[in-house]
């Protein structure tokens, strides 16, 4: 044996003996690629897009009864699958593609049956861990974090109070993100998405979680390490029965925005819905809702008889599905629930359905196995009601995932649809439990009301930021207070936030009386909230112009958001397929309660091209010439 040959082996061994050994795995197109890295025992991933690097020397790992899951590991590859299929959506488009590669390793520490998860997709990286068998597992925390590349301005929503990271109602703005650790007055903590403009024209990034299911919700905290940690709201640490299995920590990574909009991947990391739970889904219907609160509960007819009767008169008028009966019925009705029942009987008559709030504190109650809660829900089935709005969670821990997973399975076994506000970010748990129909965590309109009036950059920003993880229920349409946003503008927000579920912040009654707005109404009437196929248009820039073309059978429609000062847009229409585009639309007028309607006719290789106001926005339905 020659000198080298042996200087090789030995450089070998020692490389075994410190626990050094390392996987590149790739996604399907090979565009995204992972290095899963054991060092010195302790288990890192870079990962790169395009061959850039986007993430260095990230940890992976957790906790659970004082044992860490990722020092002194020994990786082992278990098992490589490759899925491709599609599937019924909501939303962005009606069908998602799932595509990836997972592979499963084993981190086979003293015998214990830890697992790491990693699928690759053509548009991110996500991975998770399972632990068998731990008996009652405390979880103490996870090890993993995150990486981006300096010079990448992040996107991340701001409250400056305790309420940040318990309603998830902040303000987006953009940092730096070497600056992402100070630049919150109230800590360094901030809730998912962070939306990532990379450098040097390397695309973008999202750091968020996927099927949050029997965990707690994560939080991320930028370090001195720069890596964006993991972390939880229990800072002990919290305890699960049975084997352990965390949600996907998720890296979603595109070249344009429109693929970022597009992405299917939060939901392709959730289960299916049970067949025997959801045999039949024709109950879950998405639709417009009429809404008495945002306008009405300060004067003295909120929540009266004849008030919310009116209020299903104008759904009915609109063509409207639903209306819902928000906080205040349980203590103004005297006779509550024959009160909520004749209503129910009423709107029934006019094709309208009833959702009703109840605030969640009344509900929760794990010790006697939610009882409170399948009692109010079988309750509210009994009178007629199709949906109810649970409120003011206001929190992330585990015991409020818990809940909500009793919610959306005792109220899928009464065919009873969902929507959670006061609540952390959708993780996609809808493709599980589609009868979630919709959820807040954002900075919505009802701001306005409270005269912490939304900037347009905000709204500007929604579409690429929260809006990406879908079910946003930003009560949209605010007429009478729009704050320093024009009438169009509010318009352009409900046709471009997503939503299976629409409820009008607007009293119907302001609409119809407003003589200036009667062009409004037919778009109104006519406001899809499930889509066929969704396109962010060219020159769209996060928290300064949304742009989306957005189809619906054969109907296209346009709509955009200014966030800041004046200015001229336009847009090729050969998206739409047809010869030629008839086109009605509405846009800004000479003041922010002042609007302009109009036709115009454009063949469908033309260019359509207007103003906007500051703050300002444009809406058009667009139809080909044989399809009218």
């Amino acid at each position: 044996m020659t000198l080298r040959i042996l200087i090789f082996i030995i450089v070998i061994l020692l490389f075994n003996s410190n626990g050094f050994s390392q996987e590149q795995i790739y996604s399907p197109n090979k565009h995204i690629n992972a290095l899963i890295t054991v060092k010195n025992g302790c288990l890192e991933y870079n990962l790169y897009f395009f061959k850039q690097q986007i993430s260095k020397d990230a940890p992976l790992g957790i906790e659970v009864n004082n044992h860490v899951y990722g020092n002194d590991v020994h990786l082992k590859l278990v098992s490589k699958i490759e899925k491709n299929e599609t599937y019924n959506s909501r939303g962005f488009h009606d069908v998602a593609i799932n595509h990836y590669i997972q592979y499963n390793y084993s981190l086979g520490e003293n015998n214990i049956n830890c697992i790491l998860q990693v699928r690759m997709y053509n548009d991110g990286f996500a991975f998770r861990y399972i632990v068998r068998n731990p008996a009652k597992g405390l979880v103490k925390k996870e090890l993993s974090g995150f990486n981006l590349p300096s010079g990448s301005k992040v996107w991340f929503f701001e409250r400056k109070n305790d309420w940040k990271l318990k309603s998830y109602a902040g303000e987006w703005l953009k940092t730096d993100v070497d600056s992402l650790g100070i630049i919150s007055p109230i800590g360094p903590l901030q809730g998912p998405p962070l939306v990532a403009e990379l450098p040097q024209k390397m695309g973008f990034a999202v750091i968020t979680e996927a099927a949050l299911y029997n965990f707690s919700g994560m939080r991320l905290e930028p370090k001195s390490d720069k890596n964006i940690h993991v972390n939880f709201t229990e800072k002990d640490g919290f305890s699960i029965d049975g084997d352990i299995v965390t949600p996907w920590r998720v890296v979603i990574l595109t070249k344009t925005l429109d693929h970022l909009v597009n992405s299917d991947i939060i939901t392709n990391l959730n289960p299916p819905s049970s067949q025997k739970l959801f045999a039949d889904k024709s109950w879950i219907k998405p639709g417009r809702s009429v809404w008495s609160w945002w306008s009405l509960s300060e004067d003295k007819s909120y929540m009266s008889l004849e008030s919310e009767r009116k209020f299903i008169d104008y759904a009915q008028k609109l063509g409207f599905e639903y209306t819902l009966i928000d906080e205040g019925w349980e203590s103004k009705w005297k006779n509550k629930w024959k009160d909520l029942q004749e209503l129910c009987a009423y709107a029934k008559n006019r094709n309208v359905g009833v959702w009703v709030w109840r605030n969640w504190n009344r509900l929760n109650n794990r010790v006697n196995n939610y009882n409170q809660l399948a009692v109010f829900l079988d309750s509210i089935k009994t009178v007629g009601c199709v949906g109810v709005k649970v409120d003011f969670q206001n929190g992330e821990a585990l015991p409020m995932i818990s809940f909500d997973d009793a919610l959306h399975r005792l109220a899928a076994e009464r065919r009873i649809m969902i929507n959670i506000h006061g609540c952390q970010k959708p993780a996609g748990e809808y493709r599980t439990y589609p009868n979630e129909i919709t959820r807040e965590g954002i900075r919505g309109l009802e701001l306005n009301k409270m005269d912490q009036h939304i900037p347009a950059w905000h709204n500007a920003a929604l579409p690429f930021t929260r809006c990406l993880l879908n079910q946003a229920d930003y009560t949209p349409i605010g007429f009478s207070n729009p704050g320093k946003t024009t009438w169009t503008h509010q318009l352009a927000s409900a046709y471009l936030f997503t939503s299976a579920l629409v409820v009008m912040a607007e009293n119907p009654e302001y609409i119809f009386s407003e003589k200036s707005l009667a062009p409004v109404i037919p778009f109104i009437k006519l406001l899809p909230t499930v889509w066929d196929e969704t396109k962010v248009l060219d020159g769209s820039k996060i928290g300064e112009i949304a742009a989306f073309a957005r189809r619906k059978n054969k109907t296209w429609y346009i709509a955009v958001l200014n966030g800041g000062k004046e200015k001229s847009f336009s847009c090729k229409l050969d998206f739409t397929g047809y010869g030629k585009n008839i086109i009605d639309f509405i846009s800004d007028g000479d003041n922010p309660k002042s609007l302009v309607s109009g036709k115009k006719t454009l063949p469908g290789n033309g260019v359509l091209q207007f103003k906007m106001a500051e703050n300002g926005g444009f809406v058009a339905k667009i139809i080909g010439q044989a399809n009218r």
